[in-house]
């Protein structure tokens, strides 16, 4: 158990370092924004708490005194705590308000730390096997140590939990929106590890052993923090990370709309604006995939002569399909048909010499984009035309 014991303390010190690193790359531009200095001395607290957790997984002393590992442990995640609920209050709430209330945990805090660290010494914490501090080892001081403990970090849990939702309502930037819902998720995870530690401590005093479940707690305690480590930076790698989703949706749909551009393209060679390439480039993606929809899109007026208005499609993509869905492959099925009909200079009688594809929105780039997909991607599983 102390092997998983020590890996969750190693996963979230790892998540926390990472975090601490990735904001401390933003120094220069951010130093003077208090709302970032607050942020990086959560983020050293938070690396401090779970250094020393690895450190108190070994002989428990640090700097040759007894248990203080655990202390210290004990003391820099009490503050983490409160800085992360200031973190909160600069992010939510108007500045006026978040200096009264800061003031507020700042000095309840300090408070904390003064009575653990009272009743630490009191109940000779330096001399005791560092057991003790897991369990409390049914002794008064020691139980009631850790108890407090425990409060001190389910409190912020519970009232960063009852305050995201409503900031997150009323957060102007979709980034910040996510990191305020990733901090409430992170909260009741936290929560969950302050009551299986509870539980942890009270079944102890009471002499039960609950065997493996006594790891909840940790495994609860690195989720969380790891959870917490990500929503303390969502709101600097958010946009980065939306544009970069978009990106990758219209790489998709340049390398999905290929097939059904080259069919296009070998009937009517004068829809291509520059010499064409076969494979896909990174570079100027966005230029590249107007120039496919646009190219696509004059290759279908092209074929209008040749597509029968009363042919029917190829059978259909099933009954558990959506309408658009089965529209997109009956549209593939006149293309491909109609291409074919093109090649063999067959003209239908009752041809589509008007319009566009089922009369969409050609003003709407992205909704026209989607559907081209949809189209080409049913025309792939058509297969090319001979």
């Amino acid at each position: 158990m102390n092997t998983i014991r020590t890996l969750c303390f190693a996963i979230a010190a790892l998540s926390s370092y990472a975090a601490l690193v990735y904001r401390l790359g933003q120094v220069r531009r951010n130093w003077r924004d208090s709302a970032y200095r607050t942020l990086v001395a959560t983020l050293l607290l938070q690396c401090l708490t779970f250094t020393m957790g690895a450190v108190a997984m070994g002989d428990g002393s640090f700097l040759g005194v007894g248990n203080l590992a655990i202390l210290v442990m004990h003391l820099s995640a009490v503050a983490f705590c409160v800085s992360a609920q200031i973190i909160l209050l600069h992010w939510a709430a108007s500045e006026a308000e978040a200096a009264r209330k800061s003031r507020y945990w700042l000095i309840t805090g300090v408070a904390l730390d003064v009575v653990l660290t009272v009743l630490f010494l009191v109940a000779d914490g330096t001399g005791r096997p560092s057991s003790d501090f897991d369990t409390g080892s049914g002794q008064p001081l020691v139980l009631t140590y850790l108890l407090l403990f425990i409060v001190s970090q389910a409190v912020p849990c519970v009232t960063i939990f009852r305050q995201c939702g409503p900031y997150a309502r009323m957060a102007d930037k979709p980034s910040l929106r996510q990191a305020l819902r990733l901090l409430s998720v992170a909260a009741v995870v936290l929560f969950l590890y302050c009551t299986a530690r509870t539980v942890n401590i009270l079944t102890a005093a009471a002499g039960l052993d609950i065997g493996a479940w006594t790891l909840a707690s940790n495994l609860f305690s690195a989720a969380g923090i790891t959870i917490l480590s990500i929503s303390l930076t969502v709101p600097s790698w958010g946009a980065p990370a939306v544009r970069l989703v978009e990106w990758a949706d219209s790489y998709r749909s340049y390398r999905v709309l290929y097939p059904l551009w080259r069919d296009l393209y070998e009937s009517s060679p004068d829809i291509a604006l520059e010499p064409p390439g076969a494979g896909a480039s990174v570079a100027d993606l966005d230029y590249r995939l107007h120039r496919r929809v646009v190219e696509i899109r004059d290759g279908w007026r092209d074929l209008r002569p040749y597509i029968d208005r009363g042919a029917g499609g190829a059978d259909g993509p099933g009954p558990e399909a959506s309408e658009e869905s089965r529209q997109a492959f009956a549209e593939a099925a006149r293309i491909r048909q109609a291409l074919r009909a093109k090649r063999a200079g067959t003209v239908p009688d009752d041809n589509k010499d008007a319009a566009d594809f089922e009369d969409r929105d050609s003003d709407n780039f992205a909704a026209e984009t989607a559907w081209l997909t949809q189209v080409a991607t049913a025309y792939r599983k058509l297969g090319k035309v001979n």
